[in-house]
């Protein structure tokens, strides 16, 4: 791209519709040096347009907003797709999972629609219970309850309730934010009760979530990161944040 206010616009029209991008993807994308993209994030956020962390450059907005699903589904499009392959290797027969909702927990009920194995998938989700209901080897359980719109997912008493009388293998989840000090998030509080008995209901907590979420910080609390058991996502992770997570015992696995 040809001059320094071309690349400008192009990197803030970026960050402020994926709210994060990588030093080393805008390099790509613009096909200059990362010294020179480093030269540029350096002189957006000085003119406080953006914050740079981690070798990324994110918008200045310090709590992230409630998309709609529709919208969600159509970034990091890729990144989940590998995200969601990696978790469908963890599947064995028989299981029975929680799905939760979310576009990474969506990309992953997707990859394992046609799967063979027998297993039994409950989850508030509506979008994931369409996507695996013509799988004859998998047995749903819909919680029931108010639907969220935004989420297309069921929330409520009726659907806590649920998940009281039922164990489960694992859990596959989504978040918002990922902040090592404060922990993982979710930008509705309405969904914040039915996280907490999804991990109450489950042996094993595993996250599904692209890069993009590092750093930041949603609305609601789900819980702090130590109480999670792995942790799937792409190579764009930042690596001081892969290295601690590892360090206190969670599994990391980069796709």
């Amino acid at each position: 791209m040809g001059t320094v206010a071309e690349r400008h616009k192009y990197i803030l029209d970026r960050v402020n519709k994926e709210g994060h991008v990588t030093v080393l993807k805008l390099s790509e994308e613009l096909l200059v040096s990362e010294v020179t993209i480093r030269k540029d994030l350096k002189y957006l956020e000085e003119k406080k347009m953006l914050s740079r962390k981690h070798g990324s450059a994110r918008n200045l907005l310090t709590i992230i907003p409630d998309r709609h699903i529709d919208i969600k589904e159509k970034m990091k499009i890729e990144e989940k797709a590998r995200i969601a392959r990696a978790a469908s290797e963890l599947l064995e027969k028989n299981d029975k999972i929680i799905i939760a909702s979310g576009t990474t927990a969506l990309a992953f009920a997707n990859t394992i629609s046609n799967i063979v194995l027998p297993m039994a998938v409950i989850t508030p989700s509506v979008k994931v219970s369409l996507a695996l209901c013509n799988n004859p080897n998998i047995e749903i359980v819909q919680l029931g309850g108010v639907i969220r719109k935004n989420a297309a997912s069921v929330i409520g008493n009726d659907a806590d309730y649920m998940l009281t009388k039922i164990s489960c293998n694992k859990l596959f989840f989504g978040i918002d934010g990922l902040d090592i000090n404060y922990g993982l998030t979710t930008s509705s509080m309405l969904e914040t009760p039915i996280h907490e008995h999804m991990f109450k209901s489950s042996q094993k907590k595993i996250l599904l979530t692209d890069s993009s979420k590092f750093g930041l910080r949603s609305f609601s609390k789900i819980c702090d990161v130590n109480e999670i058991d792995q942790i799937i996502t792409d190579t764009d992770a930042p690596q001081d944040m892969v290295n601690y997570l590892t360090e206190i015992g969670i599994e990391v696995t980069l796709v």
